[in-house]
């Protein structure tokens, strides 16, 4: 007579199955060797473009500091009206060297008093003096770096009372960013030939990717004293290049050549 397998016997048997076939998965899934290589490049980049940083301002006139007088409202209107004069000018001068209207943005006005100290009243008591600075900003947008010369001229031409510097930038700074993480990809594959040829071992696929050093892009800012402009020789506007680093890690399959 034949007994059939309890249910007990039944799941001994499946586990038994299932152990065998973990066990059997465990070596068929045994890591692979690989090669890791990490590469870095440099990309250097001649700017295309530029950004003038140029201020105006005007000053009432100094007084004694009194809360009756430290406001003067027809002395701030008259120094807003030399300034709106001035400022009126600049941007007609720009005009008038081949600047469009839209490449030259005028900030907001900025108002801020300025303390100063007076003459003495005997020992060491000394007055000070308080009078009100009005400021406007300007930036100047350059698509041509041949005429940067010429608008620098014209800046010193309209009396600008501070020339903050030069802002050299890319018209299209995402290729210059996707140029150097290209080179530094290739450059890893040149180092992982090179290695996989020395040591007798044949590149398979890839396994992985990250970058190390994420492309940035930083314009480059050049300063310039506004009592060295005019003196200044046309050399020194040269922007120069600006440099993108890019990093990356790259992960190979590899295997004994035959």
């Amino acid at each position: 007579m034949s007994l059939s397998p309890s249910p007990r016997q039944l799941l001994l048997g499946a586990i038994l199955v299932a152990t065998s076939l973990i066990a059997t998965t465990t070596l068929a899934e045994e890591p692979r060797s690989r090669l890791d290589v990490q590469a870095e490049a440099q990309l250097d980049v001649i700017p295309d473009r530029a950004t003038l940083s140029a201020r105006l301002w005007e000053r009432t006139p100094a007084i004694a500091q009194r809360d009756d007088t430290a406001n003067d409202p027809d002395a701030l209107r008259e120094a807003r009206d030399r300034l709106e004069t001035r400022a009126a000018t600049l941007i007609r001068t720009l005009e008038e060297a081949g600047l469009e209207r839209e490449a030259i943005g005028a900030g907001s006005l900025n108002v801020q008093p300025e303390y100063l100290p007076g003459e003495r009243h005997g020992g060491d008591d000394r007055e000070t003096l308080v009078r009100t600075r009005l400021e406007r900003p300007f930036r100047v947008e350059i698509e041509d770096l041949e005429r940067l010369p010429l608008l620098l001229d014209a800046l010193t031409e309209a009396g600008v009372d501070a020339l903050d510097g030069v802002t050299y930038d890319l018209a299209d700074r995402d290729a210059a960013t996707d140029e150097a993480l290209v080179q530094a990809l290739e450059r890893a594959r040149r180092k992982a030939e090179l290695m996989a040829e020395t040591l007798g071992v044949s590149l398979g696929a890839v396994t992985g990717i990250a970058e190390t050093r994420p492309p940035v892009y930083a314009p480059r800012m050049m300063a310039m004293s506004a009592d060295a402009r005019e003196s200044a020789p046309q050399a020194e506007y040269r922007p120069g290049t600006i440099t993108i680093e890019a990093g990356v890690s790259v992960s190979w399959e590899i295997e004994p050549q035959p």
